[in-house]
């Protein structure tokens, strides 16, 4: 039996409250692996989960852990031997704060060589949310103009370089001490607390912008809404302006679909949709849940091929052992929220 250490959400608690269990992980199963973790991370799902706050996350307590990086460790029956000791990634929702995890070997796809698990850990559950967004939601082409709120976060940063790459035009919002390294990655910054913020990007977009990524829904779409042109597109994905809301997590994205679904309603040309990762993942077994692993594995092979090559470089704001979680949480929700980049956990 393989032996992991795990950092536990007992309940709504700070982020001292959370605890670290040793337990023994079973031999896998039929189809199942167990990955040895090298790197995972804290998002801004985890915050809100040890708020309780997350739309659909398990009952307390449980293993917190978006996503991970890290190397086969063992096999089960009818999963191909050579898949042992390779380096993996897997996009998990919960449990992967741990050094020992164990996977279906259908949730894994393999990580380039030459790209080290902290770089490609940035890629995962961020990259992917980037590239759908970018391609399969908005359709972003070339000699457009694109509008990214929270441009310095996980995804922001991501989206960035991703519609650079795709020859778009960017504007992005961040605090003024991360505006050199958006420059630096391309896109134009905008301080997101200039109480004029809406003028201020409409000087840099007077016909409006091609698509909006916004993180924040709440009060932030209506804005986002209204900066967009004629046949702009509004990609939502987030609620973040309302984790620490007292008001019913169900109801405020129910108020937030109801928002869009009525904008889409109008004749405006315009079109406005909420973004979820898991749309469309059905149950395990079932062919949706295959479709959905499927196109998973395409789209994050892809954004780490392009990592590979030199075309996405990953952006880190720190990296914390994973025994000192707790500080990476409140690194994570500091200042604003405003760390450049992922924060990442080293087993």
């Amino acid at each position: 039996m393989n032996s992991t250490l795990e950092v536990v959400l007992p309940g709504k608690v700070g982020p001292s409250g959370l605890r670290l269990v040793r337990r023994e992980l079973p031999a896998p199963a039929a189809g199942q692996v167990v990955v040895r973790v090298e790197a995972t991370a804290v998002s801004f799902a985890e915050s809100a989960m040890r708020r309780d706050r997350y739309y659909g996350q398990p009952a307390f307590p449980f293993v917190p852990g978006y996503d991970l990086v890290g190397t086969v460790e063992s096999v089960g029956p009818g999963v191909d031997p050579a898949l042992a000791g390779r380096r993996v990634a897997a996009l998990t929702k919960t449990g992967a704060w741990a050094t020992a995890v164990l996977l279906t070997a259908a949730e894994l796809v393999e990580v380039p060589d030459g790209i080290a698990a902290d770089e490609a850990e940035t890629l995962i559950v961020n990259g992917i949310t980037a590239y759908q967004m970018l391609h399969a939601k908005a359709k972003v082409r070339a000699g457009q103009t694109v509008l990214v709120l929270g441009a310095g976060g996980g995804v922001g940063s991501i989206l960035v370089q991703l519609a650079r790459q795709a020859g778009a035009h960017v504007i992005g919002t961040a605090g003024p001490r991360h505006h050199d390294a958006l420059t630096a990655l391309g896109a134009e910054p905008v301080d997101y607390r200039d109480p004029d913020l809406g003028s201020r990007i409409r000087a840099l977009a007077p016909d409006g912008v091609d698509a909006v990524f916004d993180h924040l829904g709440g009060a932030s779409v209506d804005l986002s809404y209204r900066l967009l042109n004629r046949t702009g597109t509004l990609v939502c994905y987030s609620i973040a302006s309302k984790l620490d809301d007292k008001s019913s997590v169900l109801l405020s994205f129910l108020m937030l679909l109801s928002k869009l679904a009525f904008w889409n309603y109008l004749p405006t040309g315009r079109h406005a949709s909420f973004y979820d990762i898991w749309a469309g993942a059905g149950k395990p077994g079932s062919a949706k849940r295959d479709a959905f692993l499927a196109r998973t594995r395409t789209d994050l092979s892809h954004v780490l091929g392009l990592l590979r090559d030199g075309t996405l470089s990953a952006t880190i704001a720190a990296r914390f052992p994973l025994s000192e979680v707790a500080a990476a949480m409140e690194l994570s929700e500091s200042s604003g929220r405003t760390a450049l980049g992922k924060i990442i956990l080293i087993p």
